[in-house]
């Protein structure tokens, strides 16, 4: 029987599929954006349309920003390597920051190119009526591009993508401006179109800002928001064995969630069984934000936030094995020493599977044994299956 084994692993074919679904979504709207953009600059030239002209610029913004988007896609949606064990999400982020970025100085420099021309007055030229045409060719076809790619975005769960489609939508905006602002000069109010072109720089400003602050947030670590941090944490406390949540840590990568969560569970219970514990809180939190990718839990036996950590001076096993054996003589072979490391005091369990072969050894005898130590907690042996 012959198999055909696949070279690529399902991550990384899940990691090209999207890659490629962004590349065709962003080359589409590149194509559109281009020839919008010619239309508009070359309109706005010939039919004294500043507002269009500045329409135009903002269409050619809108290329490179999918040539960034571009670029950008094709290193973020490889798989993790030994450099990288969680991605490279976090280049789609500074993606979008440069996106951001170049949105806020083309806004910047046509804003105050309009408004000294504003200031200045002695405007006289009304837009011809082909403004109109191509203002509404814009309004259709950047509506239509903003919604194929945030589908898109949406589904490959890119930030990146979804910024770049907003981007598109800002570009049908301001062709809205001009249309009205349009047929406000045509009737007389020729500086409307000028007003208009500085309202279009300023949504282009706005814009980039807010891709840009939200890059800047998550580069630095900004966690979720409170409401869902409470929402998780109630989540936890109501997985049964959980006693308390004292930690949860929270940060983004791209359109991911990585959280770190410290789970208070009975001091008694086995390791495996504090284990599954935590694997049904997993199982919890996955159901309430799909978009979770990695979630570290830590077992404790005790609530470090109210009182003293364990110290990391407590004897390991071994010691106490030694130190036991130094004191009341060799353990015997069917013995087995269960040790609680709580409120920086050592618990001991000694478990005997033959009561008649525990050599003699007490509750009392351990005390007496191991009373002078001031890690010494307490004693209890076990006679018999455990």
């Amino acid at each position: 029987m012959q198999e055909t084994v696949s070279t690529a692993s399902p991550a990384q074919e899940a990691l090209n599929r999207e890659m490629k679904a962004a590349s065709r979504v962003t080359i589409i709207g590149m194509i559109l954006d281009a020839v919008l953009g010619f239309i508009k600059v070359i309109g706005g030239a010939l039919f004294n349309s500043q507002a269009l002209l500045v329409d135009g610029i903002h269409s050619f913004t809108d290329v490179a920003s999918d040539l960034v988007v571009l670029g950008v896609m094709r290193i973020s949606r490889q798989e993790p390597d030994e450099n990288h064990p969680y991605g490279h999400q976090r280049i789609e982020t500074f993606g979008t920051l440069l996106l951001g970025s170049i949105l806020i100085a083309v806004g910047a420099a046509l804003a105050w190119e309009n408004v000294l021309r504003l200031l200045a007055g002695g405007i006289s030229d009304v837009p011809g009526w082909p403004v109109l045409v191509a203002a509404a060719l814009s309004v259709a076809g950047k509506e239509w591009i903003y919604h194929y790619t945030r589908h898109v975005g949406k589904a490959i769960r890119s930030d990146l993508i979804i910024a770049n489609a907003w981007h598109s939508r800002t570009d049908a905006f301001s062709s809205v401006v001009v249309l009205f602002s349009t047929i406000g000069a045509m009737m007389g109010w020729e500086w409307l179109d000028v007003l208009a072109a500085v309202v279009i720089a300023l949504i282009i400003i706005h814009i980039g800002w807010k891709f840009t602050w939200d890059s800047v947030k998550e580069l630095v670590d900004t966690g979720l928001s409170r409401e869902d941090t409470e929402t998780l944490k109630a989540i936890a406390r109501d997985t049964d064995g959980v006693r308390n949540v004292h930690e949860l840590r929270s940060r983004r990568m791209g359109h991911d969630i990585l959280l770190d969560i410290h789970l208070v569970v009975r001091p008694d219970i086995s390791v495996s069984e504090g284990h599954q514990i935590g694997m049904q809180v997993v199982s919890g939190m996955r159901d309430a934000l799909d978009n979770i990718r990695d979630i570290n839990f830590h077992i404790d036996a005790e609530n470090d936030e109210e009182q003293l950590p364990t110290s990391e001076r407590l004897p390991s096993r071994q010691e106490i094995r030694h130190t036991l054996e130094d004191r009341i003589g060799e353990l015997p072979a069917n013995s087995r020493l269960r040790l609680h490391y709580l409120k920086n005091k050592v618990h001991l369990e000694l478990f005997f599977d033959n009561p008649d072969k525990s050599g003699g050894i007490t509750n009392d005898k351990v005390r007496e044994a191991l009373g002078d130590f001031p890690w010494f907690g307490s004693v209890r042996i076990w006679l018999g299956e455990a």
